[in-house]
């Protein structure tokens, strides 16, 4: 496996970090300038920093979200790389439904990533609930 082929699952990795930490810059920060997100939560369609940081701020990181991944497929095509699967999001609740205050879901999720010459960048991250 060469050093590239390694790099790639890491960037999920790498994603789950950024939102661990609840801030939304240092998430958008992993997106490409131009990039466009698909929303898990919210299902449109969000391009650009503005627009994706605001997602983040406003309807996923208040949350507090945990990501679990639970499968992933990675692929390399020269500077282009697709990581693929499913993860689940655990979610504070407004609804005391369950004893710890949380629930989860279950998402599956398509990146993909272009190499700068530097680092790895989203380009497409398209997130949807598992129906």
């Amino acid at each position: 496996m060469s050093r590239v082929d390694k790099e790639v699952p890491l960037q999920l990795q790498r994603w789950t970090e950024a939102v661990k930490t609840g801030d939304a810059h240092q998430v958008t920060r992993l997106y490409a300038a131009d990039a466009i997100l698909i929303s898990t939560l919210k299902g449109d369609v969000k391009r650009g920093h503005s627009r994706i940081r605001d997602y983040f701020a406003t309807d996923l990181l208040p949350k507090n979200p945990v990501v679990s991944v639970v499968a992933l497929y990675a692929r390399v095509m020269g500077e282009v790389a697709v990581n693929s699967g499913l993860y689940n999001f655990e979610f504070d609740t407004k609804q005391a439904c369950t004893p710890s205050g949380r629930e989860t879901v279950e998402a599956r999720f398509t990146f993909v990533y272009r190499w700068s010459g530097m680092d790895w960048f989203i380009v497409e991250h398209h997130s949807s609930l598992k129906p």
